[in-house]
């Protein structure tokens, strides 16, 4: 399936912007190359005096509080503020996160597809816990509806791949726009796939584990008989 789709540069976020507004401009081809920046706040900093904080903790202050909120469940736990920068086209491969996730859209708007932790063993999740992408998947999804075409891409595509997509078509599934001024909540375990519909900034929090069981959509032990530990 490919080496893993990302590497490291030196943009500025004023160089980055700039690419930025390129891609929503002409709408970038998806062989070529997206970019998005990433900055974020330690946890420690909430713990520090608040004439301390960047502006980021500042202007968060119900993601930065030392004391639960309605979007910090428990700040003991925290995990930092994490801002992601992303263009038209960008995405992030399907994962789930351990910590309960509240995700602030700033500006531009991002499609969630989120899948239940019963879902897991469909997504082709990497179990390896040694591998880079470990707790992702490497499927494209954007070629589910494109299975049966006659499209040359997806006729040369390697059978492990396609044997993959069919089994993830059926998954269980729902997807979401989370617009500027809205914020989604990502429970334990569930996993998400993630498109930047045109220039955006969100930042997210994670604080506490539910380590729960939900008999329809699964939990915590559904993920760890997928993955394995580590999960």
């Amino acid at each position: 399936m490919g080496p893993p789709p990302t590497m490291d540069n030196d943009w500025t976020y004023s160089r980055w912007a700039k690419h930025a507004r390129y891609a929503d401009k002409v709408g970038l081809d998806p062989t070529e190359q997206h970019y998005y920046w990433q900055a974020g706040i330690p946890k420690e900093e909430r713990l520090q005096p608040e004439n301390t904080w960047t502006f980021v903790s500042r202007d968060l202050p119900s993601f930065s509080s030392p004391e639960p909120t309605f979007f910090g469940f428990m700040p003991e736990m925290q995990k930092g503020i994490q801002c992601r920068f992303g263009e038209r086209g960008v995405t992030a491969a399907t994962h789930y996160d351990a910590g309960r996730n509240m995700v602030a859209m700033m500006s531009g708007a991002k499609r969630y597809v989120l899948s239940p932790p019963k879902a897991c063993p469909k997504l082709g999740i990497v179990t390896r816990r040694q591998h880079p992408v470990f707790r992702h998947s490497l499927l494209n999804f954007g070629y589910l509806n494109l299975l049966e075409s006659d499209d040359p891409e997806i006729q040369t595509m390697p059978e492990e791949e396609r044997a993959w997509l069919e089994v993830a078509k059926d998954s269980m599934a729902v997807e979401t726009v989370l617009k500027a001024g809205e914020v989604l909540y990502i429970p334990s375990h569930w996993f998400h796939y993630i498109t930047s519909l045109q220039k955006s900034a969100q930042c997210n929090t994670r604080s506490g584990r539910d380590k729960g069981d939900d008999p329809e959509h699964g939990g915590f032990q559904d993920v760890m008989e997928c993955v394995g530990e580590g999960a």
